[in-house]
């Protein structure tokens, strides 16, 4: 009886497990990235003082920097060199990477392609503004920590519980979904909980 309840809930959870990492991943190598564009843009801009154009400045970040942004800045390179515009391989460099402050850079490349000025100084700007907003971001999140901690164990508690029942005393829980009064108490309590998750998340998920 016991395996037979928990084998459904072990096999959900082996189901989510993969896309999970690849969630984790993803938004590690997006951190990454976000971390390292400042530099970049810091390396594009000495290149274009030294004389260099656009697409070599994009060349220096492929050589000079590490995973993930200079495979994404050498792959532009790679296409313009292929034929493609610079502006459509930004743009596609945006889709590849949704990074609002990428797209700062590529609006501003392409602006300036078409008008003119001093490109350096507008990316010097933009890696300012970038570790400035990286720097409150920090602390934004060091002063919600403790909210986002208290989020996690106040959701995954009832959960956590929830299997531990199932494993040691299924007769006893099994009354939550074959009995009308559970049934209703498991409605409200999943309800009570995407709505407290819904309302943590707000509260400690402040844009900078």
């Amino acid at each position: 009886m016991v395996n037979l309840y928990v084998a459904p809930v072990v096999a959900l959870v082996a189901f989510a497990v993969p896309f999970l990492w690849l969630l984790m991943k993803r938004k590690k190598r997006l951190n990454m990235f976000a971390q390292q564009l400042p530099e970049a843009m810091e390396l594009v801009a000495r290149a274009l003082r030294a004389g260099h154009s656009l697409a070599a400045g994009l060349h220096v970040v492929a050589e000079e920097m590490p995973a993930p942004i200079s495979k994404e800045f050498g792959r532009v390179y790679e296409e313009q060199n292929l034929g493609i515009t610079m502006e459509e391989a930004l743009k596609m460099l945006c889709d590849r990477v949704p990074n609002l402050d990428l797209k700062f850079f590529a609006t501003s490349v392409i602006i300036q392609r078409q008008t003119g000025g001093d490109l350096a100084e507008i990316l010097d700007r933009i890696g300012h503004v970038i570790r400035e907003r990286i720097k409150i971001l920090g602390q934004v999140k060091a002063l919600t920590a403790e909210g986002r901690l208290s989020g996690i164990v106040l959701i995954a508690l009832p959960v956590g519980l929830f299997i531990l029942m199932l494993w040691m005393k299924p007769d006893y829980i099994e009354l939550l979904w074959k009995d009308s009064m559970g049934q209703m108490m498991s409605i409200g309590a999943i309800i009570s909980m995407l709505i407290g998750t819904f309302a943590i998340k707000k509260i400690v998920d402040i844009k900078v």
